[in-house]
């Protein structure tokens, strides 16, 4: 079996604070003006991913990593969460402010929800002027402070507020309140959850005049409630991996290519790569295949060896 570099058809999702810049940046072919994400890779229950092209044309992602669990995963991956894909990839853009939130650990997932945690990261594609995210709080906290300032309606008067531009790179840990503000195309890989609590929401309403659930008391026990360092800074040497972030959860590189670099893997885990700038090749078995800003392709790990060619920044992700 000759396995392949593999798209995945989107997954769009119509949110409230959604907006257009999936189609007027990243050429993705939305048709409301109010989505908030595009899901690229992902094996959330209700939303698994479909390949897009080639051989497997069609295929549930599910599928594939049911008959080639080493091929696909990786040798190490596969020992580690069995036929789970462990991430889940996603571009979103925030036409307005994003609910502020929070995501539980892996412990507390598990018991609540029976689900992985949702260690997160974001790498920001695009800034307007002035856009800013929430991450943590401005100093150490506690239950009793945060409970306060939720029922004034000053929640983020507590809330450390940061500055943006293209290429910041963030790294949120489970339990960091956060918000993504009005402005922002975001880049995020997280483990697959799709546990949110939501503990403010700005008192939006929705086109039927309802507004969202909240989960104050959910979040409690969820809640770092200690300042935190996100903001991650990062090398950017031409044509080789920098490292952004590594956990335990996932390994990201930001490649700044600049004509051709060999890859060899040894098989252990996946790569996926997603374009945030420029054009590029990937060229395997006398084959070449082109992607551009915004395409995420997963690289099974029975790839071992391929070439990146063209102008880009890429983001490379894998678990190590």
């Amino acid at each position: 079996m000759k396995f392949y570099p593999l798209q995945f058809e989107h997954i769009f999702k119509e949110k409230i604070w959604g907006g257009e810049k999936l189609k007027t940046i990243l050429n993705k072919p939305i048709t409301s003006n109010r989505i908030g994400e595009s899901w690229e890779l992902s094996t959330v229950e209700g939303d698994v991913s479909v390949v897009a092209n080639g051989e497997w044309k069609g295929k549930l992602l599910t599928t594939l990593i049911k008959e080639y669990p080493n091929e696909i995963l990786g040798t190490q991956v596969y020992i580690r969460f069995e036929e789970q894909f462990p991430l889940l990839f996603k571009y979103l853009d925030a036409r307005e402010d994003l609910s502020i939130q929070v995501h539980p650990n892996d412990a507390l997932a598990k018991k609540r929800h029976n689900t992985f945690g949702k260690t997160e990261m974001w790498y920001i594609l695009q800034a307007d002027e002035n856009a800013r995210i929430i991450v943590g709080f401005k100093g150490n906290s506690n239950a009793n402070e945060y409970l306060e300032n939720l029922k004034n309606k000053t929640l983020p008067s507590i809330l450390d507020e940061v500055k943006v531009q293209s290429g910041d790179a963030f790294f949120l840990e489970t339990g960091t309140v956060h918000s993504i503000g009005a402005g922002l195309l975001v880049a995020e890989i997280q483990q697959t959850s799709d546990v949110t609590y939501r503990l403010y929401d700005f008192d939006r309403v929705d086109a039927n005049g309802n507004t969202r659930e909240l989960h104050v008391d959910l979040a409690l026990e969820a809640i770092n409630y200690n300042a935190v360092e996100t903001k991650k800074e990062y090398s950017k040497n031409v044509n080789e991996s920098n490292a952004v972030v590594d956990c335990p959860y996932f390994t990201t590189n930001f490649i700044p290519l600049d004509g051709a670099v060999s890859i060899s893997k040894s098989g252990k885990t996946f790569t996926v790569y997603m374009c945030v700038e420029g054009v590029f090749e990937i060229e395997f078995n006398n084959s070449k295949v082109q992607y551009g800003k915004g395409d995420t392709v997963l690289i099974p790990a029975a790839m071992n060896s391929f070439i990146l060619n063209g102008k880009a920044s890429i983001l490379e992700i894998y678990i190590s």
